[in-house]
C-alpha cells in the first residue's frame, strides 16, 4: 500500500468480522493461497473471495495470482497504522486513568468529608 493514505475507518470496519480478523491473523505468519484460507471455514469458496475483497479493498491484505493460484499476503502499512492509532489512544486512557487515580487518591474519602462516624448501626428508638 505505498503512496497511499490508509482508511482507519474501513480497516477497522473489515477488522470487525471475525472471519476477516482470522484470516488476517493467519496472513501474519505466511502468505496463503485462497484455497489454503478457505479451508477452515464452512463457507462457500464465493463467500471467502467476498472477505478476501473487503480486506484488499481496505488495504489490509494484497493478493496476486499465479497461473491458477492466488495467493494472499497481509499489507503492513495497514496493520501499523492501525496499531499506531490505538497505541496513540492507548497512552490517552492510560494517561487519564493515571490522572483520574491520583485524584482518587488526594481526595478524602466521603466519611472524612462530613465528619460522620456513624456506621449506619445506630440504636432503635
Amino acid at each position: 500500500m505505498p503512496n497511499q493514505q490508509v482508511d482507519l475507518d474501513r480497516v477497522f470496519q473489515a477488522l470487525a468480522d471475525a472471519t476477516r480478523r482470522d484470516m488476517v491473523r493467519r496472513l501474519v505468519g505466511a502468505p496463503a493461497s485462497v484455497s489454503a484460507l478457505a479451508r477452515p471455514y464452512a463457507m462457500s469458496l464465493p463467500a471467502v473471495m467476498q472477505h478476501l475483497q473487503v480486506l484488499e479493498e481496505c488495504g489490509l491484505v494484497r493478493s496476486e495470482k499465479v497461473g491458477r493460484v492466488r495467493t494472499c499476503r497481509v499489507e503492513p502499512a495497514a496493520l501499523r497504522a492501525a496499531e499506531e492509532w490505538l497505541a496513540a489512544r492507548r497512552t490517552d486512557w492510560e494517561q487519564r486513568l493515571d490522572r483520574l487515580g491520583d485524584q482518587l487518591a488526594t481526595e478524602p474519602a466521603d466519611d472524612d468529608r462530613t465528619g460522620s462516624t456513624d456506621s449506619g448501626q445506630g440504636t432503635r428508638t
